[in-house]
Protein backbone atom coordinates (compact mmCIF):
# COMPACT_ATOMS: atom_id res chain seq x y z
CA UNK A 1 0.00 0.00 0.00
CA UNK A 2 1.89 3.75 -0.83
CA UNK A 3 1.83 6.37 1.35
CA UNK A 4 -1.69 7.63 -0.65
CA UNK A 5 -3.66 4.98 -0.09
CA UNK A 6 -2.47 4.83 3.49
CA UNK A 7 -3.53 8.21 4.04
CA UNK A 8 -7.21 7.61 2.54
CA UNK A 9 -6.98 4.14 4.91
CA UNK A 10 -6.78 6.36 8.03
CA UNK A 11 -9.45 9.48 7.02
CA UNK A 12 -11.18 6.46 6.14
CA UNK A 13 -11.81 7.77 2.46
CA UNK A 14 -12.77 5.41 -0.15
CA UNK A 15 -9.40 4.59 -2.36
CA UNK A 16 -9.20 5.96 -5.71
CA UNK A 17 -10.68 4.19 -8.38
CA UNK A 18 -8.74 1.27 -10.37
CA UNK A 19 -8.12 1.66 -13.76
CA UNK A 20 -10.78 -0.73 -14.30
CA UNK A 21 -13.22 0.48 -12.59
CA UNK A 22 -12.99 4.26 -14.70
CA UNK A 23 -13.43 1.76 -17.58
CA UNK A 24 -16.52 0.19 -16.23
CA UNK A 25 -17.85 4.02 -15.40
CA UNK A 26 -16.92 4.68 -19.02
CA UNK A 27 -18.59 1.50 -20.28
CA UNK A 28 -21.62 2.78 -18.31
CA UNK A 29 -21.62 6.48 -19.50
CA UNK A 30 -21.86 4.74 -23.03
CA UNK A 31 -24.46 2.21 -22.79
CA UNK A 32 -26.44 3.86 -20.54
CA UNK A 33 -26.48 7.49 -21.09
CA UNK A 34 -27.85 10.06 -18.88
CA UNK A 35 -30.72 9.06 -16.57
CA UNK A 36 -33.34 11.29 -17.77
CA UNK A 37 -35.53 11.40 -14.82
CA UNK A 38 -32.24 12.42 -13.02
CA UNK A 39 -31.45 14.93 -15.77
CA UNK A 40 -35.16 16.59 -15.59
CA UNK A 41 -35.45 16.39 -11.44
CA UNK A 42 -31.76 18.24 -12.00
CA UNK A 43 -32.69 21.10 -14.50
CA UNK A 44 -36.21 21.54 -12.38
CA UNK A 45 -34.11 22.20 -9.49
CA UNK A 46 -30.91 23.94 -10.08
CA UNK A 47 -32.23 26.05 -13.03
CA UNK A 48 -34.53 28.05 -11.09
CA UNK A 49 -31.75 27.81 -8.35
CA UNK A 50 -29.19 29.45 -10.60
CA UNK A 51 -31.44 31.76 -12.37
CA UNK A 52 -32.05 33.45 -8.58
CA UNK A 53 -29.44 32.81 -6.20
CA UNK A 54 -26.35 33.50 -9.44
CA UNK A 55 -28.38 35.61 -11.34
CA UNK A 56 -26.91 33.13 -14.04
CA UNK A 57 -27.11 35.14 -16.96
CA UNK A 58 -26.40 32.84 -20.83
CA UNK A 59 -25.35 34.80 -23.77
CA UNK A 60 -25.38 33.54 -26.89
CA UNK A 61 -26.81 30.09 -25.98
CA UNK A 62 -30.02 30.43 -28.55
CA UNK A 63 -27.38 30.06 -31.43
CA UNK A 64 -25.98 26.58 -30.18
CA UNK A 65 -27.17 23.81 -32.74
CA UNK A 66 -30.56 21.51 -30.79
CA UNK A 67 -29.54 18.15 -32.80
CA UNK A 68 -26.06 16.57 -33.65
CA UNK A 69 -22.48 16.31 -32.30
CA UNK A 70 -21.52 19.27 -30.41
CA UNK A 71 -17.94 20.23 -29.02
CA UNK A 72 -18.13 23.03 -25.56
CA UNK A 73 -14.64 24.28 -25.26
CA UNK A 74 -14.82 26.05 -21.98
CA UNK A 75 -12.51 27.74 -19.35
CA UNK A 76 -12.49 25.86 -15.77
CA UNK A 77 -12.37 28.48 -12.61
CA UNK A 78 -14.72 26.38 -10.37
CA UNK A 79 -16.73 22.93 -9.52
CA UNK A 80 -19.58 24.32 -10.12
CA UNK A 81 -18.78 25.12 -14.18
CA UNK A 82 -20.58 22.22 -15.87
CA UNK A 83 -23.86 22.77 -13.81
CA UNK A 84 -24.22 26.35 -14.56
CA UNK A 85 -23.00 25.69 -18.55
CA UNK A 86 -25.48 22.80 -18.15
CA UNK A 87 -28.29 24.56 -17.09
CA UNK A 88 -28.13 26.87 -20.29
CA UNK A 89 -27.45 24.89 -22.61
CA UNK A 90 -31.04 23.33 -23.86
CA UNK A 91 -29.63 20.01 -24.33
CA UNK A 92 -28.27 17.11 -22.27
CA UNK A 93 -24.33 17.56 -22.12
CA UNK A 94 -21.59 14.59 -21.34
CA UNK A 95 -18.56 16.16 -19.53
CA UNK A 96 -15.57 15.20 -18.43
CA UNK A 97 -14.66 15.24 -14.51
CA UNK A 98 -11.02 14.55 -12.77
CA UNK A 99 -11.36 10.48 -11.54
CA UNK A 100 -10.95 11.45 -8.02
CA UNK A 101 -14.64 12.84 -8.17
CA UNK A 102 -15.76 8.77 -8.44
CA UNK A 103 -14.18 7.27 -5.16
CA UNK A 104 -18.14 7.13 -3.51
CA UNK A 105 -19.74 5.03 -4.83
CA UNK A 106 -22.58 7.40 -4.51
CA UNK A 107 -21.55 10.44 -6.04
CA UNK A 108 -19.87 8.34 -8.84
CA UNK A 109 -23.24 7.46 -9.73
CA UNK A 110 -24.99 10.54 -9.62
CA UNK A 111 -21.95 12.17 -11.71
CA UNK A 112 -22.35 9.68 -14.33
CA UNK A 113 -26.05 9.38 -14.71
CA UNK A 114 -25.80 13.47 -15.56
CA UNK A 115 -23.32 12.84 -17.81
CA UNK A 116 -19.84 12.87 -16.24
CA UNK A 117 -17.37 10.60 -17.36
CA UNK A 118 -13.60 10.41 -16.07
CA UNK A 119 -10.44 11.45 -16.86
CA UNK A 120 -7.09 10.89 -15.37
CA UNK A 121 -5.34 14.48 -15.29
CA UNK A 122 -1.97 14.80 -15.42
CA UNK A 123 -1.19 12.35 -18.23
CA UNK A 124 -2.98 11.64 -21.63
CA UNK A 125 -6.08 9.70 -21.21
CA UNK A 126 -6.65 7.58 -24.38
CA UNK A 127 -9.61 6.20 -22.99
CA UNK A 128 -11.43 9.27 -22.01
CA UNK A 129 -10.41 10.67 -25.31
CA UNK A 130 -11.63 7.63 -26.86
CA UNK A 131 -15.41 7.89 -25.14
CA UNK A 132 -15.51 11.62 -25.93
CA UNK A 133 -15.23 10.40 -29.57
CA UNK A 134 -17.94 7.79 -29.12
CA UNK A 135 -20.46 9.80 -27.40
CA UNK A 136 -19.55 12.66 -30.08
CA UNK A 137 -19.98 10.72 -33.01
CA UNK A 138 -23.32 9.32 -31.57
CA UNK A 139 -24.49 13.01 -32.14
CA UNK A 140 -24.40 14.13 -28.36
CA UNK A 141 -22.88 17.00 -27.06
CA UNK A 142 -19.70 17.06 -24.92
CA UNK A 143 -17.97 19.58 -22.76
CA UNK A 144 -14.38 19.72 -22.00
CA UNK A 145 -11.96 22.38 -20.13
CA UNK A 146 -8.77 22.79 -22.04
CA UNK A 147 -6.93 23.95 -19.49
CA UNK A 148 -7.07 20.63 -17.40
CA UNK A 149 -7.59 21.63 -13.89
CA UNK A 150 -9.27 24.78 -12.51
CA UNK A 151 -7.61 28.02 -12.46
CA UNK A 152 -8.93 30.13 -9.82
CA UNK A 153 -7.48 33.42 -10.28
CA UNK A 154 -5.89 35.15 -12.93
CA UNK A 155 -5.56 35.09 -16.70
CA UNK A 156 -6.61 31.94 -18.45
CA UNK A 157 -4.17 29.03 -18.42
CA UNK A 158 -2.48 27.64 -21.58
CA UNK A 159 -4.73 25.35 -22.83
CA UNK A 160 -4.15 21.49 -23.68
CA UNK A 161 -4.44 20.04 -27.39
CA UNK A 162 -6.88 17.30 -26.68
CA UNK A 163 -10.09 19.89 -27.54
CA UNK A 164 -8.29 20.17 -31.19
CA UNK A 165 -7.69 16.65 -31.22
CA UNK A 166 -11.23 15.89 -30.73
CA UNK A 167 -12.64 18.72 -33.27
CA UNK A 168 -10.03 17.20 -35.86
CA UNK A 169 -10.86 13.30 -35.30
CA UNK A 170 -14.55 13.62 -34.99
CA UNK A 171 -15.57 16.74 -37.40
CA UNK A 172 -17.98 18.38 -34.64
CA UNK A 173 -18.50 21.56 -34.83
CA UNK A 174 -16.82 23.72 -31.70
CA UNK A 175 -18.43 26.50 -29.86
CA UNK A 176 -15.88 28.26 -27.12
CA UNK A 177 -17.38 29.10 -23.90
CA UNK A 178 -16.34 31.28 -20.95
CA UNK A 179 -17.61 30.88 -17.58
CA UNK A 180 -17.21 34.09 -15.29
CA UNK A 181 -17.95 34.82 -11.60
CA UNK A 182 -17.90 30.78 -10.13
CA UNK A 183 -14.80 31.34 -8.85
CA UNK A 184 -16.30 33.58 -6.30
CA UNK A 185 -19.19 31.49 -5.21
CA UNK A 186 -17.63 29.35 -2.86
CA UNK A 187 -16.14 30.54 1.00
CA UNK A 188 -14.89 27.63 2.65
CA UNK A 189 -17.99 25.44 2.66
CA UNK A 190 -20.52 28.05 2.06
CA UNK A 191 -21.78 29.15 -1.17
CA UNK A 192 -22.45 32.71 -1.38
CA UNK A 193 -24.64 34.72 -3.46
CA UNK A 194 -22.65 36.13 -6.76
CA UNK A 195 -23.76 36.97 -10.22
CA UNK A 196 -22.33 34.17 -12.87
CA UNK A 197 -22.45 34.54 -17.00
CA UNK A 198 -21.55 32.37 -19.13
CA UNK A 199 -21.29 33.18 -22.96
CA UNK A 200 -21.04 31.68 -26.26
CA UNK A 201 -19.07 32.34 -28.54
CA UNK A 202 -19.56 31.37 -32.58
CA UNK A 203 -19.68 28.10 -33.85
CA UNK A 204 -16.48 26.75 -35.66
CA UNK A 205 -15.82 23.91 -37.95
CA UNK A 206 -12.89 22.32 -38.33
CA UNK A 207 -12.52 19.64 -41.42
CA UNK A 208 -12.63 16.10 -40.52
CA UNK A 209 -9.12 14.56 -39.87
CA UNK A 210 -6.87 10.94 -39.77
CA UNK A 211 -4.10 10.51 -38.34
CA UNK A 212 -4.31 13.99 -36.27
CA UNK A 213 -0.20 15.17 -35.49
CA UNK A 214 0.11 16.92 -32.17
CA UNK A 215 1.37 19.84 -34.14
CA UNK A 216 -1.77 19.87 -35.66
CA UNK A 217 -3.76 19.34 -32.53
CA UNK A 218 -2.31 22.02 -31.03
CA UNK A 219 -2.74 24.53 -34.04
CA UNK A 220 -6.85 23.36 -33.92
CA UNK A 221 -6.52 23.83 -30.17
CA UNK A 222 -5.03 27.16 -30.22
CA UNK A 223 -7.60 28.60 -32.77
CA UNK A 224 -10.75 27.25 -30.51
CA UNK A 225 -8.83 28.83 -26.90
CA UNK A 226 -8.17 32.05 -28.74
CA UNK A 227 -12.12 32.46 -29.49
CA UNK A 228 -12.58 31.34 -25.75
CA UNK A 229 -10.34 34.09 -24.85
CA UNK A 230 -12.18 36.85 -26.63
CA UNK A 231 -15.63 35.91 -25.00
CA UNK A 232 -13.58 35.44 -21.16
CA UNK A 233 -12.38 38.92 -22.18
CA UNK A 234 -15.13 40.27 -23.19
CA UNK A 235 -16.82 39.50 -19.88
CA UNK A 236 -14.34 40.86 -17.98
CA UNK A 237 -11.45 38.28 -17.53
CA UNK A 238 -8.21 39.23 -17.02
CA UNK A 239 -5.75 39.93 -20.36
CA UNK A 240 -3.28 37.22 -20.41
CA UNK A 241 -0.28 38.46 -18.71
CA UNK A 242 1.52 39.00 -21.68
CA UNK A 243 -0.81 41.51 -22.95
CA UNK A 244 -0.87 43.06 -20.19
CA UNK A 245 2.70 43.62 -20.18
CA UNK A 246 3.01 45.24 -23.56
CA UNK A 247 0.19 47.44 -22.58
CA UNK A 248 2.73 48.84 -19.56
CA UNK A 249 5.38 49.02 -22.19
CA UNK A 250 3.14 51.09 -24.21
CA UNK A 251 1.35 53.37 -21.45
CA UNK A 252 -1.77 52.09 -22.59
CA UNK A 253 -3.13 50.52 -20.03
CA UNK A 254 -6.74 50.12 -19.67
CA UNK A 255 -8.13 53.15 -18.30
CA UNK A 256 -5.05 55.32 -19.05
CA UNK A 257 -5.16 58.39 -21.32
CA UNK A 258 -2.89 58.01 -24.91
CA UNK A 259 0.02 59.05 -24.56
CA UNK A 260 1.22 62.53 -25.44
CA UNK A 261 2.99 63.00 -29.10
CA UNK A 262 5.33 65.90 -27.03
Amino acid sequence: MDLDRRRRAATGAEPAPAASDLEQIRARTLTRGINRPLYLLARLILVPFFRLYFRLQGIGGAELPRSGPLLLAANHRSFLDPFVIGAVVKRPVYYVAKRELFERRAQAWVLRSLGAFPIDRGRSDEEAIRTANEILDRGECVLIFPEGTRVRRGPLRAPRRGVGRLALETGAPVVPVAVFGTESVRRGWRIRPHRVRVRFGRVTRLPRTQDVSPALAAAATGRVWACVALQWEWLGGQAPARAQAAERRAGLRAGDPLPSRS
